[in-house]
């Protein structure tokens, strides 16, 4: 125990070092001017210390094995989608807690050298920061998360009101990832009361969920969370539902992996009751956008529906437009990790609501975001910036 306690220290040791050191280097690459004009993103949500491990496979009950690499960065849902954004040029702020650990500092650092703004962070002076284990299996091209969470935990009163207050100022869009959800809450509700649209990452059933749905403008799901969450027979009919259930949200989007993504978009600009629109059964569209795309296309892209009155049997009915998004083909050799794909992914769309990007242009280019993550270990180490070559094509 004695020889890991002492590894594991010397790597969180390197990673605060090597994080102090970029700071410079990369802070330098964001000019002031642009920051200043950038549209501001606050994030709310988790943050930690990711160890990470590739494996030549995964590992049986009491087996033994060798990594065959490793890494340790900054990981953590919030975390990772705000270093997406910060790069991608929008001016990121972030609230989370660490502890004044060796973890913490690493963490800080990172966030800095990235360019998103930290000073809204709580810093416990006791306690530890949160971190996670991840296993990458090089075979199956999976990975597994083992997390630790931080302590003491977050609580409102961590928060004063003119913290609050500061962080949410100039704010164009709000991200929570519904954890921490007692003190996001209260981030939330003050952000609803001042007009700022929120943006939730709704990746599994969480306490505060439903409080922070009724709040939103945008929702972000994994592929279970709208079946799970309405109880709907499938996922388009679930999508349909969750747009009934929730007046407030403009768009609900499903991500699927290697499958893509679907988007169903609320029609603001049509009466509900427009005699002249089209009413189909929402998976039957689907299944129509589905036929409709190039199987020999290897680079993300996205075909759409007309403006439709949307029926999902049992459910009801809504007016919008539906999306069929598909994630890049990456070659086996170039697939390294994808851990945080789905931060990356979220962070682009950040990016494209700030920018006021069309779906058929803000889809495939998260996508590409996403895919190029992939092409590295680690959440963030292949987060691309928006200069990068391989986005130029889906920013038009």
């Amino acid at each position: 125990m004695t020889a890991i306690h002492f590894s594991t220290s010397t790597m969180l040791s390197t990673f605060i070092s090597s994080s102090s050191r970029s700071t410079t280097v990369r802070s330098n690459m964001l000019s002031p001017s642009n920051q200043i004009e950038a549209p501001v993103v606050l994030g709310f949500g988790g943050v930690s210390v990711d160890l990470l491990a590739t494996v030549a496979s995964f590992p049986n009950p009491d087996d033994k094995i060798r990594s065959t690499s490793m890494k340790v960065q900054g990981g953590g849902n919030a975390g990772n989608a705000l270093t997406c954004a910060a790069r991608l040029g929008l001016n990121a702020r972030l609230i989370s807690k660490v502890a004044n650990d060796v973890q913490g500092r690493g963490v800080l650092e990172e966030l800095r050298a990235d360019g998103v703004d930290v000073s809204f962070f709580v810093v416990s002076e006791e306690g530890n920061s949160p971190f996670t284990y991840v296993i990458v299996d090089n075979q199956m091209k999976t990975r597994t998360c083992i997390h630790t969470p931080g302590s003491p935990r977050m609580t409102p009163d961590d928060l004063t009101t003119s913290t609050v207050s500061s962080a949410l100022n100039g704010v164009q869009l709000a991200y929570f990832d519904v954890r921490l959800h007692e003190t996001a809450l209260v981030v939330a509700h003050e952000a609803n009361k001042r007009g700022i649209p929120i943006l939730i990452d709704a990746e599994r059933l969480r306490e505060g969920l439903d409080e922070f749905l009724n709040l939103s403008d945008y929702v972000m799901c994994s592929a279970k969370l709208p079946q799970a969450w309405t109880k709907a027979p499938t996922v388009s009919s679930a999508l349909v539902s969750m747009l009934l259930r929730l007046p407030k949200v403009k768009f609900v989007i499903v991500t699927l992996g290697a499958d893509g993504c679907i988007m169903l978009e609320r029609s603001i600009t049509v009466p509900a009751d427009d005699a002249t629109i089209e009413e189909m059964d929402v998976d039957n569209l689907l299944k129509l956008l589905k036929q409709k795309i190039d199987c020999g296309q290897t680079a993300p892209t996205c075909v759409s529906s007309g403006i439709t009155r949307l029926q999902a049997k049992g459910v009801g009915s809504v007016c919008g437009r539906l999306f069929l998004g598909t994630a890049e083909k990456i070659p086996e050799p170039e697939l390294v990790d994808t851990t945080g794909a789905g931060d990356a992914f979220i962070g682009a769309i950040l990016y494209a609501i700030c920018t006021n990007r069309p779906p058929e242009q803000m889809l495939p280019f998260a996508a590409q975001v996403a895919a190029i993550s992939c092409r590295a270990l680690g959440a963030r180490t292949g987060l691309p910036r928006l200069s990068d070559p391989r986005l130029a094509h889906f920013l038009g």
